[in-house]
Parts: C-alpha cells; sequence; structure tokens
C-alpha cells in the first residue's frame, strides 16, 4: 500500500473558497436565504417528552420537525436504541443512543416523507423492532439542518469550539472570511493522528472540544469540528459521509451567502481554482500527489450527510 493510500483515512475535504464574482461555486436558491442573527448565536435544540409514544424505552419529541430536527431520549437502563430515518427518496439513516442518550436527529433532505422506525437492542448486534411512523416534514428554513447541533456535529453555546468561533473575528466579519480565519485555525492546530484512524472503534462519534484540546484528529474529527464552528457564526454546513475512492471518508460542503453551496473544496489565488485539504496542509509531505488523486473532486462519494 502506497503512502498516499495508508494516509487516506485522514481526508476531510474542508471547503475555503475566496469568492470571486461570476465564478466557481453553485447557484444560490431563488427565494431563501439562511436566517440572519446580530450578533452571531449558536441556535439551541428544544424539546419535551410529554407526547412520546406509550410504554416505550424511548422517548421522542417531534414538535420541533419545523426546525428541522427531532428530538430522542433512550429511556432504557441497559441497553441500544437504533433509530432509523429515511426519506422516499434515500436509503435509511441509523443513530445509535446508548441508555440514557439525548440526541438530534435532522431532516437533511428538507421538506418530505420521512419513514421513522426505532429499534431496541435485544443482544450485543441484534435489535428489535419498536416502533415506526410516517412524518411529513415543513421545515420553516432550509438551512436549519445544517445550523443546529445534531448527533454528529454536536455543540453547545457552552463550547469551546464555538466560543473561539465567535470571539476569533468580528461580529460582521462576512463570511468567506469568517471561513478562512476557521479553516486557518484548524490546519494550524490540528494534526493527523494515525494511532487513531488504525484503532478507531465502530460506531466512533466526535467530540468537538476533545479535537481542538489535544490538537489530533482524523478526518470525522477535522469534518465535525469546522462544521461545528463554522455553524457557531450563522455559516450553513453540511457534513458529508462517504467514499474518497474506495476509502471511508468525511468532508463538508459550506453555503455561502455570495455564492450559494460551496461543493468539496474550492479555493481561489486569483489564478487558478484548486482543491485544499487542511489534513494536507498541517501534513505537506505528498501534497502535490495527493492534490493530484483530488483532482475536479469526482473521486468522492457522497453516502450520508449529517
Amino acid at each position: 500500500m502506497s503512502s498516499l493510500h495508508k494516509r487516506w483515512p485522514a481526508l476531510f475535504l474542508a471547503a475555503l473558497f475566496l469568492f470571486l464574482c461570476g465564478c466557481g461555486g453553485s447557484r444560490k436558491p431563488a427565494g431563501a436565504d439562511p436566517p440572519v442573527y446580530s450578533p452571531p448565536r449558536v441556535l439551541v435544540p428544544e424539546f419535551s417528552f410529554s407526547k412520546s409514544p406509550d410504554s416505550l424505552p424511548l422517548l421522542l419529541d417531534l414538535s420541533k420537525t419545523d426546525n428541522g430536527y427531532l428530538a430522542a431520549k433512550n429511556n432504557s437502563a441497559d441497553k441500544k436504541v437504533n433509530l432509523q430515518l429515511a426519506s422516499l427518496e434515500t436509503q435509511p439513516y441509523s443513530y445509535f443512543l446508548s441508555p440514557g442518550e439525548l440526541a438530534f436527529i435532522p431532516f437533511t433532505e428538507g421538506n418530505g416523507e420521512y419513514i421513522l422506525t426505532c429499534y431496541l437492542q435485544a443482544s450485543s448486534d441484534r435489535y428489535a423492532a419498536l416502533y415506526s411512523q410516517n412524518l411529513d416534514v415543513k421545515v420553516k428554513n432550509e438551512f436549519y439542518p445544517f445550523l443546529y447541533p445534531n448527533q454528529y456535529v454536536n455543540f453547545t453555546p457552552e463550547s469551546k469550539a464555538c466560543k473561539t468561533a465567535l470571539s476569533m473575528m468580528e461580529e460582521n466579519t462576512p463570511d468567506t472570511q469568517a471561513l478562512e480565519q476557521i479553516y486557518n485555525l484548524v490546519v494550524d492546530n490540528v494534526k493527523y493522528d494515525t494511532h487513531k484512524a488504525e484503532t478507531v472503534p465502530a460506531g466512533y462519534l466526535p467530540d468537538i472540544d476533545e479535537t481542538l484540546r489535544t490538537g489530533e484528529g482524523i478526518c470525522f474529527d477535522y469534518a465535525a469540528l469546522m462544521a461545528a464552528m463554522l455553524r457557531a457564526r450563522d455559516i450553513p454546513c453540511r457534513l458529508q459521509i462517504g467514499y474518497a475512492g474506495t476509502t471511508r471518508h468525511a468532508w463538508i460542503d459550506v453555503y455561502l451567502r455570495s455564492a450559494g453551496w460551496i461543493n468539496k473544496a474550492i479555493q481561489y489565488d486569483g489564478n487558478v481554482w484548486s482543491r485544499l485539504d487542511p489534513t494536507f496542509d498541517s501534513n505537506p509531505s505528498d501534497k502535490e500527489e495527493i492534490r493530484a488523486f483530488i483532482g475536479d473532486g469526482t473521486n468522492y462519494t457522497v453516502q450520508f450527510t449529517r
């Protein structure tokens, strides 16, 4: 296996986009804009379990689907719960909740019909069906699922990463500059953890403040940390999970008000568009070989969006 392929679990295709009018990016959707808060603020999900299904070891709150999420809590003392959420166009997304765990599950496909199915752990790797419901979701703002926290991009106003994102620049900093500064902070302070990549357990979820504190992580950690910091500044961000070639990978897409959704990583140096990865910048060996592999981004395949 080449040194390049050994490093592919590290890949996190971040978005660093310096917008030049008329160049690159995706078109801004008509009649839809992210909410504007002054000053920027960390959105906090609301929940109440007063209308949960009766007699289940699972608590659900479906009252905030118009904000782009549902709340779930595993009320079992010793068993895991598996929630699967699928739209008519997508395969089910699985979310595992440990005993007592509270999680927020996003409706990443926006408006439409979803099927929510819940399972209770019967043995170490077997689950029994608990509950199923069809949901007709109408989200007030299509960007809410990519601004609120969820189980994969987990943060609060007290998260150090969010406080850092809010304090490191002026309130009215343009989103392009905010994106660049957050990108540089991650590049300068987080290094790829080879040992963690080789030993990461199944079902691993990032801890953004742990990544920031230790200065180490894998591609999933890079993606979750940058997504949380960008969302803290009201910049919509999609955490994408899929493959780079044949290797599991995580990266982000970012929405800029001047350009729309920027898919994968785009950087403009004044002359040439190129793709960039913060892991490469913090671990610069073989950068040209890796950049050649990234190319135009067609090696990347999305499975799930969080």
